[in-house]
């Protein structure tokens, strides 16, 4: 009995802990020592008490996840967890019609980088190669989700 409840233990912990580490590793090997777990309650105490030891590990499963995807993000740690930006600025999408405006490198383009037409941030290829931040530059392109300037 005391290997079946051990068994338990570890598995929620490790479940616990996957939240923090964010390995896949640790949520496995959780579910493997409460899968043996059932298989030691089955052993040991027949097919009702696996039965119950099943039901008690899915529940303790939903319980893990529904606190890890709903309660979690709620608190102050869980929102601590989360990024949300990884810059502090997104850059827009562009649109066909930018091609033709001037533009003003906001970081340097060595050959990529950002800049800003029409004072909104922009993902960049400057065609002429290095451009310093705060040169001049002409949109000429669009290439998938960036612009392609070049110096005028």
């Amino acid at each position: 009995m005391m290997l079946i409840l051990l068994l338990f233990i570890v598995g929620i912990m490790l479940l616990a802990a996957d939240v923090f580490v964010s390995s896949f590793v640790m949520a496995a090997v959780g579910g493997v020592a409460m899968l043996a777990g059932c298989v030691f309650a089955y052993r040991d105490f027949g097919v009702l008490a696996a039965g119950l030891a099943g039901v008690a590990a899915v529940a303790l499963l939903g319980g893990a996840i529904y606190i890890e995807l709903v309660l979690l993000p709620k608190t102050r740690l869980g929102r601590g967890l989360v990024v949300e930006s990884t810059s502090g600025s997104t850059p827009a999408a562009p649109s066909a019609s930018l091609v033709g405006k001037p533009a003003t490198a906001d970081t340097t383009l060595a050959p990529s980088g950002y800049v800003l037409v029409d004072g909104i941030r922009y993902e960049a290829f400057c065609r002429t190669g290095l451009a310093a931040r705060g040169d001049g530059l002409r949109v000429i392109g669009m290439d998938n989700f960036r612009l392609i300037v070049s110096k005028p």
